[in-house]
């Protein structure tokens, strides 16, 4: 049976997996984009958008593993794009353009519904207005039988996790203080839900944490 899995959602020391004023001009919030330099500048990441060169090692390793046997992905509206209440625009395609990395079906959680869109290099975002648990279901139809990545936001992974719904996940750990936003654990109390810590590993831009659920 597929495994729903979190990958590379790297939260700052005190625990913000986006900082303050989230906008469109920064998505992830204020110092929200620097969570994620150990990641951007892997040689991996550079290959699907960038100029084919960055480093390697483990913070490569960890962002390649992300994208292994995964038939699936599930995002919150937020990760999808910075419009609010209807779509108004349908221009809007999300944050990655024409070719998003993620290479095959993408359901999007919204309360608006809104036509599927056929992206370059796979990619198929479907909108899916009836919660949580009916997105599940149809992505692990889409996989057939590979892995679905919950792909965030905040909201979107904590309402997993109190649900015991993931499987496995990679949580990095920022060398940084955002101070405010969006906190991770908020109400999350990972040993009531089953989850135990398997994996640690450092490097000198992140603290790379894996959950199992027992």
């Amino acid at each position: 049976m597929s495994k729903v899995r979190i990958h590379s959602f790297s939260i700052s020391i005190d625990g913000y997996g986006a900082g303050p004023n989230q906008s469109t001009e920064a998505p992830l919030g204020v110092g929200g984009e620097d969570l994620h330099n150990w990641m951007t500048r892997t040689e991996f990441f550079q290959k699907l958008y960038g100029d084919g060169t960055g480093t390697k090692g483990i913070d490569n390793d960890f962002t390649e593993r992300g994208f292994s046997n995964i038939g699936a992905w599930i995002l919150g509206r937020n990760m999808f794009g910075p419009i609010r209440g209807e779509w108004m625009d349908d221009s809007w395609k999300g944050w990655w353009g024409d070719n998003p990395p993620y290479r095959c079906p993408v359901f999007v959680l919204t309360h608006h519904p809104r036509p599927s869109i056929t992206m370059d290099g796979g990619t198929i975002f479907h909108f899916v207005t009836e919660g949580i648990h009916v997105a599940l279901e149809r992505a692990r139809v889409a996989a057939n039988g590979k892995d679905i990545r919950i792909g965030g936001g905040v909201n979107v992974i904590r309402q997993y996790l109190r649900e015991r719904l993931v499987d496995e996940m990679h949580i990095p750990i920022s060398p940084l203080v955002l101070g405010s936003g969006e906190h991770l654990y908020a109400g999350i109390n990972l040993l009531e839900l089953g989850y135990k810590l398997t994996e640690q590993v450092n490097t000198p831009d992140a603290m790379h944490l894996v959950f199992t659920k027992q």
